[in-house]
């Protein structure tokens, strides 16, 4: 089964003014970010303001991405959503448009015990082909929910389709914990940014990164050269690479990334969806300004 490696970006959803899905800028964000390098398009997930999108948003999101995509890169689809039913339409879905696997976050603000989630995670595993690959997602400061090592153990005992894991807090010792399952052959990326060259020299598979939307050559360079063991060059990119992004994340990294998106001409609007705020005209201002100080899009060696 498919295995991510590398550069995996999880994409924003661009809206148009009237809190539409913006499905022309949708497409010309994938398409720059597959012509920058990008290994792999995740659309969905917490950086597409998933929890805030109909069933329907999130099918059209999907069916786009893959259309566009046009088997270039691989697509993986995050189907979580509030519950388990939905969570199974979203991934017999993923399956139906020829997507190349899913990602599935834990159920959210309800506390569950590592029973409840293992038997979630069957269920939802269960609902597609077992050949069709699936990988966890855990962000528990967003979800209240984590996965421990052991229970991943169990998950990946259980489901033979759960190939790997998308870890989102900065715990590196979890991390490399998570890298042992299945006598070392999990994969696992790792959500923080930063921690995207001591997870490859670890033994992990990469990165799922916001943040390389934005910046992609910086991470594209990063991975090229991670791949052909040039570490000293790594540490080199990786430490700029951490500077950009502290701009890129002040606050609402979201909403920074729209902002930079638009400033760029890729998406349209900077538009986030209610509740969530966008960055005002003087935030923006003062954001692209200091990018361009830093000259972002140059890999500089």
């Amino acid at each position: 089964m498919k295995k991510l490696h590398g550069v995996v970006t999880p994409i924003v959803t661009p809206l148009t003014e009237n809190d539409k899905i913006d499905v022309e800028s949708l497409c010309a964000l994938c398409e720059h970010l597959i012509g920058k390098g990008i290994d792999c398009l995740y659309p969905g997930g917490t950086t597409g303001e998933m929890m805030y999108l109909t069933l329907e948003e999130r099918k059209l999101i999907a069916e786009t991405v893959v259309k566009q995509a046009a088997g270039r890169v691989p697509v993986f689809i995050q189907v979580g959503a509030w519950n388990q039913k939905d969570t199974i339409e979203l991934a017999k879905h993923a399956v139906s448009i020829g997507a190349d696997g899913i990602g599935i976050v834990t159920p959210t603000f309800f506390k569950l015990s590592d029973d409840a989630l293992l038997a979630f995670y069957q269920a939802v595993a269960g609902s597609v082909p077992s050949d069709f690959p699936a990988y966890l997602y855990a962000i528990p400061q967003n979800a209240v929910n984590d996965i421990t090592p052991a229970l991943a153990a169990r998950i990946a005992d259980a489901c033979a389709n759960v190939v790997g894991i998308k870890y989102s807090f900065p715990d590196m010792s979890r991390i490399q914990q998570l890298m042992k399952i299945r006598n070392g052959t999990f994969s696992v990326l790792c959500g923080p940014d930063d921690l995207f060259e001591v997870t490859v020299c670890a033994g992990g598979d990469g990165t799922v990164s916001g943040n390389s939307q934005c910046i992609p050559e910086h991470y594209a360079a990063l991975n090229k050269v991670l791949k052909s063991g040039e570490y000293a060059l790594a540490t080199k990119i990786q430490r700029r690479t951490n500077l950009l992004n502290e701009l890129l994340c002040e606050y609402d990294n979201i909403a920074h990334y729209k902002a930079v998106l638009q400033a760029d001409g890729i998406i349209r609007t900077k538009k986030m969806r209610k509740p969530m705020v966008e960055l005002s005209d003087a935030e923006t201002v003062r954001v692209m300004e200091q990018l361009k100080a830093l000259r972002y899009h140059e890999v500089l060696c």
